[in-house]
């Protein structure tokens, strides 16, 4: 396999404009994936089941926004591009997050369901980008790493309860996971170059791999909620390798025309500042 240098971001001069663009649009949907889960999770503030889970929302909103701004800063230091525009001025035909993350928040079992499996796969995507052969991504999940594996275990904690309850929580439960199964497939699209970033060893996981290392993990939990699983289906040859149209490519719902207008408002009410 052929393996990319290590170089610091502040040299993209030495990388290939390939390369350099396959970077950009992964570290776009990694900024991307976070700021839009960071916003949903800010919506449940003040109306979550209980004063525990707005707090502990509020949290995971927070370091989520922030990981989103640490991608954002490595994409205008590679790039040039100014890191506030990438995060509220772009359409949202530029955005490459998954669509899965800017559906509306529904009930909380939805919510859970989503942030679970986001979560998981976002460990699984972080364990990936620990290997990365571009320096400033391999740093970048070392500093996050630690704080996404506490959102996971809040999430899984929650999805092993609502199973576990039996009743309208296991019900509701079923519902969201259902829901939020058929938009999985754009979490585990690498987007139009995700020959480069495997080749180059920038995330050193096919689409393939990173699926089978999040059903391994996903997998058990539904046994211990008590939950069928629900991968047979779909079949994995349709979760992932998608190409065309998804998230990553820039094919979104209205949903993410709507939060977008709400989560710009105040950036645009004055573009030249600095927030």
């Amino acid at each position: 396999m052929k393996r990319m240098h290590t170089v610091p971001s502040t040299n993209p001069n030495v990388l290939s404009l390939a390369v350099q663009q396959a970077l950009v649009d992964l570290l776009l949907q990694l900024a991307d994936d976070d700021l839009i889960f960071g916003h949903r999770s800010s919506e449940w503030l003040g109306v979550a089941p209980d004063l525990e889970e707005d707090i502990a929302f509020s949290s995971i909103s927070q370091d989520e926004v922030g990981h989103a701004a640490l991608f954002y800063e490595l994409v205008q230091k590679l790039a040039g591009e100014d890191a506030d525009a990438l995060a509220f001025a772009r359409s949202s035909t530029e955005r490459k997050n998954a669509r899965l993350l800017e559906r509306n928040n529904g009930d909380w079992a939805f919510t859970i369901a989503r942030g679970f499996m986001y979560n998981a796969f976002e460990h699984v995507r972080l364990q990936a980008a620990l290997q990365s052969t571009y320096l400033p991504l391999q740093q970048a999940a070392q500093k996050i790493v630690r704080e996404e594996r506490y959102h996971l275990l809040h999430m899984q904690t929650w999805f092993e309860n609502l199973g576990i309850a039996g009743g309208e929580a296991r019900s509701r439960l079923e519902k969201g996971i259902a829901s939020a199964w058929m938009e999985l497939p754009d979490l585990f699209s690498l987007g139009h170059h995700a020959a480069i970033l495997v080749e180059e060893g920038i995330l050193p996981s096919t689409e393939m791999d990173l699926y089978k290392q999040w059903a391994a993990m996903v997998q058990p939990v539904f046994e211990k909620a008590g939950l069928p699983w629900p991968g047979d289906a779909f079949g994995e040859t349709k979760m992932v390798g998608l190409t065309g149209t998804d998230g990553r490519t820039g094919a979104h719902s209205p949903d993410l025309e709507e939060l977008l207008n709400t989560m710009t408002e105040v950036y645009r009410s004055n573009v030249q500042a600095k927030w």
